[in-house]
């Protein structure tokens, strides 16, 4: 998924590294999942999953910006801010026919 220009626009409020996050995380296809450890690889920052957890928990252009893609280095569902926190996620990635734990 391409980032909007209007999305992209809003973006431009936060800290760089946010944006890089966001962005690589609205590139997860519908129906598929990615470690937070493979968005910190694809902005150029391996070291850094824990951080692209934290971007992803402030993430305010959900669904938009698909942050319930993003799972655990094993796979596991974790963290998910929104309101139904992970049983939400998993509902989402079950509507979207991603198979998950």
């Amino acid at each position: 998924m391409k980032i909007s220009k209007t999305l992209s626009g809003k973006m431009k409020d936060y800290p760089p590294f946010y944006q890089a996050v966001w962005k690589a995380c609205a590139q997860i296809p519908k129906g598929q999942v990615r470690t937070y450890g493979w968005i910190a690889k694809k902005i150029g920052k391996p070291q850094a999953a824990r951080a692209v957890g934290q971007a992803l928990g402030r993430n305010p252009f959900a669904p938009a910006v698909p942050c319930h893609r993003v799972v655990g280095a094993n796979g596991a569902l974790t963290g998910y801010s929104a309101a139904g926190g992970v049983a939400k996620k998993r509902r989402m990635l079950l509507k979207e026919g991603a198979l998950v734990r």
